[in-house]
Parts: C-alpha cells; structure tokens; sequence
C-alpha cells in the first residue's frame, strides 16, 4: 500500500520542481490520499493479463499503481506541461504508454487497439474533470469495445445520479443511460481535503461493470435515447406533457394520453419514477408501430 506522506510530499515536490500550477480551466485536482487510490487499484481487479485504459493521469500518481499490477497501461493526458513528467517518470516502464490528447476528441479505439489489444481484459481507471464527467462516461460506454470494468472517480453529486434509482431526486438520464450499459456500485466517498488543489465539492469513485446483456430489451437504441430525454426534459410535468411537448408534437394531448394507456403506463406518472424497462416499452413500441 501507499504512503500518505510520500503521495503528498511528491504532488508538492513535482508542482515546486517543474513550476506547475493546476489549471482550474481543466479541472486539474491532483488526488494526494494514498488509501483512496489503493482503492480504485482494488476496484479495478486488475492483473498481469489486463491491459489499463487511464484518463487524466496528472503526474502519475495513480499511474504508477498501475503499472505496479497491471499487464499494460495507456494514460490519455490533454494537458501537453505533464507530458515531459510522465514520461520521465515512466522512462523506464516499457509497458507504459502516455498519450497527449483530449479523451473527448481522441480515436479511442485506435489507441486500444494499437496498445491493449494484445491483453485479455481492458479496464478504465480514470480521474474525471467535473466539468466532463457525464460525456466522457457516456462516451466510453458507448464505444464498441469490451471493457472488463470502469473505476471512475467523479464529483459527488455526479456518482448519486449515476447511482439513483427511479422515484429518487436524483434519478434521471444519466441514471438511466450508464444503468442501461452497466451496474454502478460505490467504492469510496472522497472528501475536498485530499486534493491539490482543493476543490469546493467532495467527489466519489464509482465502480461500473458492463452488462453482458443489457436488462431491458431495446429495438431501436437511438429511439430509446430519445424517449428518455424527452421524458426528463421538464422534471415537474407529467411524462405525457413532456411527450407532447417534445416528441409527439402532432398529436394533442389526449391522443398522447391514450396511446400510453395502451402501452400500459400511465400518462400522469413523472419520467422519475419509470424504471429502465418502462423506458424500453415505451420506445420499443414506437418502434414497432413506426410513428416517430
């Protein structure tokens, strides 16, 4: 296991040697509590045979976890001033690979391919910018590769939404987007305090492990995502206002009304308390009778 002190003596040292100072334009909080990146090694299940996907290194703190366990690791940094540290860094580690670019932007698959590819199973470990954390999420969830995991550190409120089931405040399209690709579990909550600098919020590390199969049956997944943002569009009007109002828009409100009486939910039931299948009626039937 890490050492407290040395993790955050080495974030100072780094930051005082190279003149670095944290761009707030990039979310940049570098993590210095040794027992919280322990935890997201442990969560991430990770050995000889596993190829690590890392986004946001920083100055590679969590990264020479890593490669401490892992068979390979990629870490994708935008920032270019942390390059020429993480490289020094890792001079003498042949199976890690640092990449400069934007993860948003970047040809992910490409870069598996032509790092990990030769591993069994490919993980994501990954300290998120707050600013980016839903479509980064989003986007490697959606990507056609077979992740083994994701342990993603995200701002707190952020991982309740991930984590919220229908009927809470905090359910809605995130929820029901990454619990459509995966089951999220939470690892560890993680307090402002430990970051340089520190942030005004706490954060927390979510573990997220892909379905196999998804729960919920979807024909058409375009549709289905479409349904779902329609849905949560206005949280306080009902899920036939929202319908009305941003997908069925030739239809009145009646015609909505009893079109979801004969899919089966009720029309004055709000999008937050629909489960993942309710969802998936409601755009399998649109699919089925062709009307959007």
């Amino acid at each position: 296991m890490g050492d407290q002190r040395s993790v955050t003596g080495r974030t100072s040292q780094v930051l005082r040697d190279y003149r670095l100072k944290p761009k707030k334009s990039l979310g940049q909080n570098f993590l210095t509590d040794s027992r919280v990146l322990d935890k997201m090694v442990r969560a991430a299940d990770i050995d000889k045979e596993t190829g690590v996907l890392e986004v946001g290194p920083g100055i590679g703190s969590l990264t020479e976890r890593l490669a401490n366990v892992a068979g390979k690791v990629v870490a994708v940094e935008i920032d270019k001033r942390l390059i020429p540290i993480l490289e020094n860094t890792f001079a003498s580690y042949d199976h890690v690979q640092i990449v400069c670019g934007d993860i948003l932007a970047l040809d992910v698959p490409k870069v598996l391919k032509e790092h990990l590819s030769s591993c069994k199973r490919t993980t994501v470990v990954a300290n998120l910018p707050y600013y980016i954390t839903s479509a980064v999420i989003m986007k490697l969830l959606e990507l056609n590769w077979s992740f083994y995991r994701l342990v993603l550190m995200m701002q707190k409120e952020v991982a309740e939404r991930v984590l919220a089931k229908p009927g809470s405040k905090d359910y809605g399209v995130l929820s029901v987007a990454v619990q459509y690709y995966a089951t999220p579990e939470k690892v560890a909550r993680v307090p402002a305090h430990v970051f340089v600098p520190r942030p005004h919020v706490d954060s927390a590390v979510l573990s997220l492990t892909p379905h196999k199969t998804s729960p919920a049956f979807v024909a058409n997944r375009e549709l289905f995502f479409v349904v779902v943002k329609s849905s949560f569009k206005e949280r306080r009007k009902t899920l036939a206002n929202n319908l009305n109002a941003h997908l069925f828009t030739d239809w009145n409100k009646s015609q909505v009304n009893e079109w979801l009486n004969r899919v089966g939910i009720d029309p004055r039931r709000r999008a937050e308390t629909l489960s993942l299948a309710e969802f998936a009626r409601i755009s399998n039937a649109l699919s089925d009778s062709c009307l959007i």
